[in-house]
């Protein structure tokens, strides 16, 4: 039992060499280009080497995990996707051994599907990047397990979940606050990805790879179609176009050109999203605002226009100046230029002081309330003062007019 409860450790580079294996299935993921055909093949890429450190991941066994998770019970699941679901379960501290639920450490468990569509070669890249790259930002990978034809990741426990589930699924509003924290943070996250000397492309920026921790901390996850960026004079990578429909970028989709400023572009996307407490794609609205950019351009030009798109739920419990702010920014990442788009780093430099502003639109409209009184008041009061003295006019013994009836 000793033996067994020590930790597993090999380097994410071991991975590589232990997964030739014919789970090369298809993302699920993938967006149809018109040009696909003569795109370069998207194979694995080594993940970056310079500042950012290789990490020891812990390697669980297929028993192991299925004890934590209570046999992959169904109240378990976290979530779903193309891969297969997610699993809450528990494990000890200083091992891979499973822990009792409610001890321990809480980890998030995905497992992959046999026959899944998201395939083996996503699951790679997942621990290539999150086996070395480290980021207050990005969600922490524990371990994984490789064994038969079970494909596993483990991941630290983010207790709120995903930003998706609550701008779109709750009753609740998020707070403007935690909205301008979760957008910094995340933004945090792609200005470290692309910052190295050897660049990273996320790729699939989206809401619901925004995971959130109990302070409202936003962390990246989902490090499956993640690519490693252009090299040297390059100006970009050629790569068959895969992401979600609404987020990635139009020259990406066109061209399968991709460059760090097709994650602004996405940032941009979910920037919209978290202003207007709308999704990138709805078919439920009217044909006109399906598409939340195609709609939302015209307002984001025009101060004027601006609050008619704010989050209706919010009740003006929102900055006005970070309303501009956040609106103008938005515009700027989603310009059909790519080279007028900001860096990661600008956008950064943009949200930080949002977090100060204390100028919410409640106040102003009281403010206008309590002067609009004031004035009325104002008014009343010296049509009051007139009738009075007209009146007082009227009654005076002095007066030469009309006698008054008795």
């Amino acid at each position: 039992m000793k033996e067994r409860k020590k930790k597993r450790k090999v380097s994410h580079s071991s991975v590589r060499a232990a997964t030739e294996t014919r789970y090369l299935n298809a993302s699920n993921r993938e967006l149809c280009a018109p040009n696909e055909a003569h795109l370069s093949s998207d194979n694995p890429d080594p993940a970056p080497t310079d500042e950012k450190s290789p990490c020891q991941l812990l390697q669980f066994t297929f028993q192991e995990l299925k004890s934590a998770t209570g046999n992959f019970r169904p109240d378990s699941i976290l979530g779903e996707g193309g891969f297969g679901y997610v699993f809450k379960g528990w494990i000890e501290e200083n091992g891979t051994a499973p822990a009792k639920p409610g001890s321990g450490i809480t980890v998030a468990v995905k497992s992959l599907k046999p026959d899944g569509l998201q395939g083996h070669r996503e699951w790679v890249a997942e621990v290539d990047f999150l086996g070395q790259l480290h980021h207050p930002n990005l969600v922490k990978l524990i371990g994984y397990c490789i064994e038969d034809d079970q494909r596993l990741l483990v991941y630290e426990f983010m207790t709120r979940g995903s930003l998706e589930n609550h701008l779109f699924r709750r009753t609740i509003p998020l707070p403007w606050s935690n909205r301008i924290k979760i957008a910094l943070g995340a933004a945090k996250g792609l200005a470290f990805l692309h910052g190295g000397s050897e660049p990273v492309i996320y790729r699939d920026f989206k809401t619901s790879n925004i995971l959130l921790d109990s302070e409202y901390n936003a962390k990246l996850s989902d490090f499956g179609l993640a690519k490693a960026g252009p090299q040297g004079d390059k100006t970009h990578v050629s790569t068959r176009v895969v992401g979600t429909y609404g987020y990635a970028a139009p020259e990406y989709v066109m061209t399968g050109h991709l460059t760090s400023k097709s994650d602004v572009y996405s940032f941009g996307v979910v920037l919209l999203e978290i202003l207007t407490g709308r999704r990138s794609m709805d078919k439920k609205r009217p044909s006109g605002e399906q598409n939340l950019v195609a709609w939302a351009r015209q307002y984001l030009a025009d101060k004027r226009k601006l609050y008619q798109i704010v989050d209706p739920r919010l009740e003006l419990n929102y900055s006005l100046k970070g309303v501009q702010k956040v609106s103008q920014l938005a515009y700027n990442c989603l310009s059909r230029d790519p080279k007028s788009r900001p860096s990661m780093d600008e956008v950064v430099k943009v949200l930080t002081p949002l977090q100060d502003l204390n100028d919410l639109a409640i106040l102003s409209y009281h403010s206008r309330l309590s002067q609009q009184g004031r004035r009325k008041k104002k008014q009343d009061g010296t049509q009051q003062l007139a009738s009075a003295h007209s009146k007082s006019t009227r009654d005076s013994p002095l007066n030469t007019g009309k006698q008054r009836c008795r």
